[in-house]
């Protein structure tokens, strides 16, 4: 599942309109552009896909952190309200890729200067925003996916995190 920013949706939803007003054409070689049009879906989806860190692997600390942020992306997005992110913490990561805590705070701070929770964190922030802007889930059951034990624990990380309680988002874009 992928959540649209404005501009995305707007590229995409030209492009299907494009395919629509073909299909009523006579054109000789509708079929063709059609199958034009969908390539170029396919290529929109592309780069619209969540992208992992690029890290050319040299070291340990690189394929550590690579790994890392392998297995985060794969805790997303959350396609369903009864769906919960398994992995929420540093120690969660590091049991998932069998090493110590300390060594992947280490790694990871050492390839790219932030800590680990701090990415974990900025991720959950953007699957949150995903959410709320995109599903017309309750900010509790948001929450509840995102791993938070109440709505008033996720509202007070989302406020810190953007200076706006969650509701907020619905309306307007940050």
């Amino acid at each position: 599942m992928f959540f649209l920013d404005a501009v995305q949706e707007k590229r995409i939803t030209a492009i299907f309109q494009y395919m629509l007003e073909e299909m009523q054409s006579d054109y000789l070689y509708k079929y063709d552009l059609l199958r034009n049009y969908l390539q170029l879906l396919v290529h929109e989806a592309l780069k619209i896909t969540p992208h992992t860190i690029s890290i050319r692997q040299q070291n340990a600390a690189e394929r550590i952190t690579a790994n890392f942020f392998e297995r985060m992306e794969r805790e997303f997005p959350i396609d369903s309200p009864g769906r919960q992110l398994a992995l929420r913490a540093a120690g969660d990561y590091a049991q998932a890729l069998a090493v110590h805590v300390n060594h992947l705070n280490h790694a990871v701070r050492e390839v790219t200067g932030k800590s680990t929770s701090t990415h974990i964190a900025d991720r959950i922030l953007q699957e949150a925003k995903a959410l709320l802007r995109h599903t017309d889930w309750p900010v509790a059951t948001i929450a509840n996916c995102l791993g938070f034990e109440s709505s008033n624990y996720f509202s007070g990380f989302f406020k810190k995190q953007t200076g706006h309680a969650p509701r907020h988002v619905r309306t307007h874009v940050l």
